[in-house]
């Protein structure tokens, strides 16, 4: 059973249901060890941090307590903003978040314990501009992306861009503004977006800033001239994704494994777990055999049926030695 009470979710037991089945082309990439299991392992464990993360963390929670039902994990998601703190104030000893820490989080943590905290990386995502399903709108440089969301346009598009016209859609879509919605500050989905896809640029006043991914992409099917940005985890049925490109006039890439694994798809960014781990002192056994989970097959393949995509396994090599 998963409890959830705003964004805070507590995992009694688990029950992976309601995934997605991912094509297997993708499965065959997660070629991971089995996970383990260990004695000894019980306890409580707190994550908080990403919204983006929130579906892997409960996934991920469930398979583990499959493992080891005497663990008790509670998982708050209100944005990779909240995980430094947590960690800080050891309020929690898993902080997931959507982007790297910036350098600011990471004095801050090392002022409080004198050594950098430890960055996992747990999976890949590519971020994704996302439409209405009925939108026609075939794809988008990344100066145009820039000049629809932003009002500084660092990447130099030749003008702003309001309505679907200025796309080169015809009819009805012709004079209609475009609708935007986006993630509030909090998340590290729109310090990405505003890094990568603004250039480090400046939001437009008339983003609608929404608390939650979801309520991104329930706001752009609920809208027919709406456009967002979210993870590529959340996509559904009610909308579509827009292909991209780094430059003007080259082609469009769909936001697809083989794309961000080849590099040409522009917004793809590994997703992180952070943790407390004193350099050359032994981890938190329940800290530990959890972030193994996650870098198993199992948790691999979760990552997978969550609409995202598994880290190659030179990746996981690299990452389990920072924790052995």
């Amino acid at each position: 059973m998963v409890r959830k009470t705003g964004l805070l979710i507590t995992i009694f037991s688990f029950s992976l249901v309601g995934l997605t089945i991912a094509s297997g082309a993708v499965m065959a990439e997660v070629n991971m060890k089995p996970y383990a299991k260990v004695g000894g392992v019980s306890g409580n464990l707190n994550s908080i941090g990403s919204d983006t993360m929130n579906n892997l963390m409960t996934y991920w929670a469930e398979g583990f307590n499959r493992v080891y039902p005497n663990v008790k994990i509670q998982i708050e998601g209100k944005g990779s903003t909240t995980a430094p703190p947590a960690l800080i104030s050891g309020t929690a000893q898993i902080g997931p978040m959507s982007r790297a820490m910036k350098p600011t989080e990471i004095d801050a943590f090392e002022k409080k314990y004198g050594y950098k905290p430890t960055a996992m990386k747990t999976a890949l995502d590519a971020l994704a501009v996302y439409v209405n399903k009925d939108n026609p709108l075939k794809g988008l440089s990344m100066p145009q992306t820039d000049a629809i969301f932003s009002k500084t346009r660092k990447g130099r598009y030749k003008g702003d861009i309001t309505t679907w016209g200025q796309l080169g859609l015809a009819g009805d879509w012709a004079s209609k503004p475009i609708s935007l919605y986006g993630r509030n500050s909090a998340s590290g989905t729109y310090g990405y977006f505003k890094e990568h896809a603004l250039y480090k640029g400046d939001f437009k006043d008339t983003v609608k800033e929404q608390p939650g991914s979801a309520s991104v992409i329930q706001g752009v099917a609920a809208d027919r001239y709406a456009m967002g940005y979210s993870g590529i985890g959340y996509k559904t049925s009610g909308i579509r994704t827009v292909p991209l490109s780094f430059k003007e006039g080259e082609p469009y890439k769909e936001a697809e494994m083989k794309n961000v694994m080849n590099g040409s798809y522009p917004l793809a960014r590994f997703l992180y777990v952070y943790i407390n781990k004193k350099p050359g002192q032994p981890i938190d056994p329940l800290v530990k055999e959890f972030v193994k989970f996650i870098l198993s097959k199992e948790g691999q393949e979760v990552v997978v049926k969550d609409g995202f995509l598994p880290v190659p396994a030179s990746v996981v090599e690299e990452e389990l030695k920072k924790i052995e």
